[in-house]
């Protein structure tokens, strides 16, 4: 009997992800994607990268570089957060509202393309781009390194599905919350500078985003010589990350009785 209801969640996923990928191939073409939004993220790394050119030191090369190519897998997965409001734009608001599905499992599903997409930027700007500005990661840990890019993608999801859902019942509020969750993220967890640069109080809240201990495991198998743990940033990732997932279900849950007791669903 427990399995009956992961599995019908796990069928859920499967279509709406399904809708999700069709969507997503109407929107980009292989070639639009390679050259067009791919160019567009290894450009934005390149650009922070060379800074630390600038400043003449190896070592702020290195911390940017790495730092800024793992972004990149948030930045996409961050696009996740206006689609709620556009689900209401889109009209098909309404028939995800009359749906017996949960409607935190249906926003995961029709989500999905976005940490996809962004595990496959990440993962090219890790192996291609930063070994040309002298990062050279141990073949043997790549395969680990692909595996936290993909915790990265899929912990800090939770964080963009939580903040999708809010702007369902508040869609002319997308475009700011979707950009200042990610200027915010990219300043204090590490991704520019070092978290330790903040005071406490700003460190205590990137400790609670996934991408901060993502960030500190990544670093640690970038380094050739590093001797720092990987287990526990990543222990700390899942938490976390698992704690957005939950929050961002309970948000959908909300909404969804907000919607149908205010009956606004409509367009807007």
């Amino acid at each position: 009997m427990p399995t009956r209801p992961l599995m019908a969640q796990l069928v859920i996923v499967r279509h709406a992800a399904a809708a999700a990928v069709a969507e997503y191939r109407h929107l980009y073409t292989w070639r639009s994607w390679t050259f067009g939004w791919l160019g567009r993220m290894l450009s934005q790394v390149t650009f922070f990268t060379l800074v630390g050119r600038l400043l003449g030191s190896e070592a702020s090369v290195h911390y940017l570089v790495v730092g800024n190519a793992l972004m990149v897998c948030v930045i996409e997965t961050m696009m996740v957060v206006p689609a709620g409001s556009r689900e209401r734009a889109e009209g098909t608001l309404v028939a995800l509202s009359s749906t017996p599905a949960p409607w935190g499992t249906v926003l995961f599903g029709r989500g999905l393309y976005a940490p996809a997409g962004g595990t496959l930027t990440s993962a090219v700007s890790l192996l291609v781009l930063a070994p040309l500005f002298g990062v050279r990661i141990p073949p043997g840990h790549m395969p680990l390194l692909l595996l936290l890019v993909v915790l990265t993608a899929l912990s800090t999801y939770g964080f963009g599905l939580l903040l999708s859902a809010l702007v369902i019942a508040f869609p002319g509020a997308r475009n700011i919350v979707s950009n200042s969750a990610t200027l915010l993220m990219t300043a204090v967890c590490g991704v520019q500078v070092p978290v330790d640069f903040w005071p406490a109080w700003v460190r205590a809240a990137a400790a609670v985003v996934p991408l901060t201990h993502c960030l500190t495991a990544v670093r640690a198998l970038a380094a050739p010589h590093s001797t720092a743990p990987v287990a526990v940033p990543v222990v700390l990732a899942l938490v976390t990350g698992a704690c957005w997932h939950a929050l961002a279900h309970l948000a959908a849950s909300w909404v969804r009785r907000h919607e149908r007791t205010t009956g606004s669903f409509g367009y807007a």
